[in-house]
Formats: structure tokens, C-alpha cells, sequence
């Protein structure tokens, strides 16, 4: 497998974990159990995946003039990912997620910051290195019109799109058409399509899906692996068992894979078979950077 180089275009945020023995009422103080800063954003976990893969990747995104800023700068840097393109933004946070997590639940509240201004201006300051990538892989948690904008570039470029639909919301139809592949979850793609993700349903919502807007679905299914269509059929790449830690980067992770695979010259089927192993992994350590597995570890699982 050859070493594709990854444009990733997409959201970077501190995510800051309050650990707590259950969910606090309305008005009420609790004690939490612990803290933790962990680096975030689809953008940049999907960034570190597919680098820890062995992609060569660039990281298109924006953050703060602040703490957090340099700081996810710097880990970004560390883990071998280019970060010229990543914009420092003047008087404006770098984007947050607070994250209380009990035993039984979670409750997020995401601040979008820098993320925001990440526009279509942005990207198209950028738009050589787009040009020159072996595949783009965008996501939804910075302004559609900059993900559309970055899609253009692309697919005028003849450069593979990837469009990881989270989180979910409509998108108009010419924009979904510039995707050579869309990755949504199960519940992802009923909000997106309409359709019911039953396993009768699935397919034929599938085999719609692909007739109108002509890219390829692949679909995750969590404990069940992932689905595609294959000369019309819907096939599903089985995942294995394995402990469950903490689930949060398993999507990332999969997008992450499948990447890398795709673009280093695998077949979609592969390409979906090597994501499905690399997501698994993925949720046997907490914390969804964390969790990113390497080259060496998806191949020996």
C-alpha cells in the first residue's frame, strides 16, 4: 500500500471531560470525580488517524489565538501532521466540547469558537494543496459552505471526496453530488435520506440513494461492522469483539482507515474491511485521539 497523502478539512476543539458519579439536576452543584483536557474535533482526530495509519496529511482548520490553540497545534505537530494550514484566529476562542460523563451517560455542550471561521475563503486560500492530495475527507462541524467549497476544489481537481456526514444535517443536493463516497452511521443516514436503516430497507434505500446522487454510500453500523453495496447488494464487513472502552472515536477511527486504504490503492471492499478493524480497535482505549490505532496494530488484530 503506497502512502497517500490526506487533506483532512474540519473542526478542532479542546474537549474538556468532567468526570461525574451521575448527571447533576437543574440548579444543583455536584462534586465531580476527575478531570481531563483531551485534544479534539473531527477534524483533527480524523487527522491524527490518518496519520497514525501512515498517511502523509494535511490538516485545513482554524483555532484560537489562545492556550488551547497552541496547545492542539503542538500535539497536532507532534504526531507528524502539517499544520501551515491550520489559521490562528484573532479574539475568538478555539472551540470547546464540555463533556460530563457519568458511568451511564453522557452530556455534551459544544462553544464552536475559531471553528466558525473556517470559511470558504479560508479553503480556497488553500486550494493548491487541495489540488495536489490524493483524497479529501471533510465532515460537518465547520460552516457547510467552506465543506462545499473544499468539495469543489476537489472534484474539479479529480481528487476523491469523502464527505463523513456528521453531524448530521440536510445538505443541498449539489453538494452531496460533488462526494465520491458518503459515510454516514445508521441514524446519519436516515435524517440525510429519509430512508430506514432496517436491513430490508437499508438496501433498497441504499440502491436509491446511489442511483440519484451517483457516489457510493458506506454505511456504520457499530457492533455490526459496515455496510456497501457491491454490484448492487448490500454486503457488510462484520466486526469483530472486542472490550468496549469508550466508543467516541469509532467513527473518526473508520473514516480515518478507510481512508488511507482507498487512497493508497485498495479496493472499496478492503478499504471498508481494514476501517472496520481499525474502528474496533479504536474503542478499547478511552478518548477518541487516543484511541486511533496504528498501521502496526490494525495489521496485527
Amino acid at each position: 500500500m503506497k502512502q497517500p497523502h490526506i487533506v483532512v478539512i474540519g473542526s478542532l476543539n479542546m474537549d474538556l471531560v468532567v468526570s461525574v458519579p451521575r448527571m447533576p439536576q437543574v440548579g444543583e452543584t455536584l462534586t465531580g470525580t476527575g478531570f481531563k483536557m483531551i485534544p479534539g474535533g473531527k477534524g483533527a482526530n480524523q487527522a491524527v488517524g490518518c496519520t497514525r495509519l501512515g498517511a502523509k496529511t494535511t490538516l485545513i482548520g482554524a483555532v484560537g489565538c489562545d492556550a488551547f490553540g497552541g496547545q492542539m497545534i503542538m500535539q497536532l505537530e507532534a504526531e507528524g501532521i502539517q499544520t501551515a494550514t491550520i489559521e490562528r484566529i484573532e479574539n475568538v476562542p478555539t472551540g470547546t466540547a464540555t463533556i460530563y460523563h457519568s458511568p451511564n451517560d453522557n452530556c455534551i455542550a459544544v462553544v464552536p469558537g475559531a471553528n466558525e471561521y473556517c470559511t470558504p475563503e479560508l479553503v480556497s486560500s488553500h486550494e493548491r494543496t487541495i489540488r495536489e492530495a490524493d483524497l479529501l475527507l471533510v465532515q460537518l462541524e465547520i460552516p457547510p459552505a467552506a465543506v462545499n467549497r473544499a468539495m469543489e476544489i476537489a472534484a474539479s481537481a479529480g481528487v476523491p471526496v469523502v464527505l463523513n456526514p456528521a453531524p448530521a444535517q440536510q445538505l443541498p443536493e449539489e453538494m452531496l453530488k460533488l462526494a465520491s463516497f458518503i459515510t454516514p452511521n445508521e441514524t446519519e443516514f436516515e435524517l440525510i435520506s429519509g430512508s430506514s436503516s432496517a436491513e430490508t430497507d437499508l438496501q433498497h434505500g441504499m440502491l436509491k440513494w446511489e442511483e440519484r446522487y451517483g457516489n457510493q454510500l458506506i454505511i456504520t453500523r457499530g457492533k455490526q461492522g459496515s455496510s456497501f453495496l457491491l454490484d448492487g447488494v448490500m454486503e457488510t464487513a462484520k466486526a469483530p469483539l472486542v472490550e468496549v472502552v469508550d466508543t467516541t472515536g469509532a467513527g473518526d477511527a473508520f473514516n480515518s482507515a478507510f481512508c488511507v486504504a482507498y487512497a493508497g490503492g485498495q479496493s472499496k471492499e478492503l478499504a471498508v474491511s481494514f476501517a472496520v478493524k481499525a474502528a474496533s480497535l479504536s474503542v478499547t482505549k478511552f478518548g477518541a485521539q487516543a484511541g486511533m490505532p496504528t498501521l502496526q496494530e490494525v495489521i496485527e488484530a
